[in-house]
């Protein structure tokens, strides 16, 4: 498993840059680790872009704990919520990451998902994001 560096991450907005010049009907998008850490983003401010980190983390979460109950396992492969005038597509990206992208409402979705997919496949060991060190129960990290 190879997971992204600080300074790596900070460098993988210009994918998603990318993405929004090859599909350009998308308004913005973010990458995250899955509890919702914003890694990178695109067309948005730091506060928006963060407000959809959370969003997505939160929806992506429910996802998975929806398939757990009622697939039999927690896998997702893509979150599409419509709103009145976007469209909002969240997908797993690698280990505990997620790539979310707000898509205008004329969007097509197969276009969005087929290019996220495309864009995942292509650098997925690079969106790894590594586990937290979980605490110990005298404070100490591990």
């Amino acid at each position: 498993m190879s997971a992204v560096s600080p300074n790596q991450a900070a460098d993988l907005a210009w994918l998603l840059k990318g993405l929004a010049e090859e599909v350009p009907v998308i308004r913005g998008s973010v990458l995250l680790s899955s509890d919702g850490m914003m890694k990178a983003a695109h067309g948005l401010d730091r506060t928006g872009a963060e407000h959809l980190a959370a969003l997505a983390s939160g929806l992506f979460s429910m996802a998975r704990s929806a398939g757990g109950k009622f697939d039999g396992n927690t896998e997702v492969r893509q979150v599409v919520v419509e709103l009145k005038s976007s469209q909002l597509y969240i997908s797993w990206a690698g280990f505990n990451s997620v790539l979310a992208v707000l898509a205008k409402g004329e969007a097509d979705p197969a276009v969005v998902g087929f290019e996220m997919a495309r864009l995942i496949k292509a650098v997925r060991p690079f969106l790894d994001t590594a586990a937290r060190p979980t605490a110990v129960s005298d404070g100490r990290m591990t």
